[in-house]
């Protein structure tokens, strides 16, 4: 798979740069497996030097508004039309990649809730004793969408009492596999990587929320060239079978 990805890698940049450029990606927890990965072989592949910046749409979003530069930007569909309508994404560098759906976790070995219809999800949710999930105020994309459903459900205030916060996903997966939470919410993609615990299932359909990410680049690249060579990569063929195994749903055109 490597090989594949450096190879498409090599095709798109056609001669390695003089000097190697350094690449900034900003790039939603989500991704980060499938980032890590193919930025990996297309470093490898073309000489080019990698920087990564995982975290929340919200907070990648600062990073731009802030005036820092970057070479990649990858968030959700709804941050990147914010972005966007900032006139802080070069026009036509949009791409979808990927989507992304919430599950639930729960510590290696321990029994798993039953998700199989929104009420179901609703009386796991009030029997389980501590939940761990992104903080809202992190601006994470799939801790806002749950403290809507709560709301939704009628059970927000139950909830907040239970509730163990995280800034990122991937902390999400920690509490749970460390013992402090019984349950974990966010992306799949996000809890899979942590072999402590198991994913015990994707929310109901009903009560889903698919995410869209778009990879895009921002107007303050210093390194357009090669920028564009990666958002090729990244978005080709090449790529599904990483996404797949990563817990996501690959966009194909």
């Amino acid at each position: 798979m490597r090989r594949c990805i450096a190879i498409a890698a090599a095709t798109l940049l056609a001669v390695t740069p003089v000097k190697a450029a350094d690449l900034t990606l900003l790039v939603g927890g989500s991704m980060t497996t499938v980032f890590q990965q193919v930025g990996d072989a297309f470093a490898h592949s073309t000489g080019n030097r990698i920087a990564y910046i995982f975290d929340t749409t919200g907070e990648l979003q600062k990073h731009l508004r802030s005036g820092e530069p970057a070479d990649i930007i990858l968030v959700s569909a709804q941050g990147m039309d914010q972005l966007d309508h900032d006139h802080l994404i070069l026009p036509g560098s949009q791409t979808e990649i990927a989507i992304a759906k919430i599950g639930v976790s729960v510590r290696r070995g321990a029994a798993h809730p039953d998700l199989s219809t929104a009420e179901a999800f609703k009386r796991a949710m009030l029997a389980g004793h501590s939940i761990a999930m992104v903080n809202p105020k992190a601006g994470g994309t799939s801790g806002i969408y749950l403290d809507t459903l709560f709301q939704r459900l009628g059970i927000a205030d139950e909830i907040k009492k239970k509730a163990v916060w995280a800034n990122q996903g991937f902390e999400v997966a920690a509490a749970v596999g460390s013992g402090k939470a019984e349950l974990g919410l966010t992306f799949i993609s996000e809890m899979l990587p942590n072999k402590t615990v198991e994913i015990a299932g994707t929310l109901p359909d009903p009560i889903q929320s698919p995410t869209v990410y778009v990879v895009a680049i921002p107007v303050s690249s210093m390194h357009q060239r090669e920028a564009r060579a990666f958002l090729g990569v990244v978005s080709s063929p090449s790529t599904w079978p990483v996404i797949v195994k990563a817990g996501l749903t690959p966009v194909k055109k």
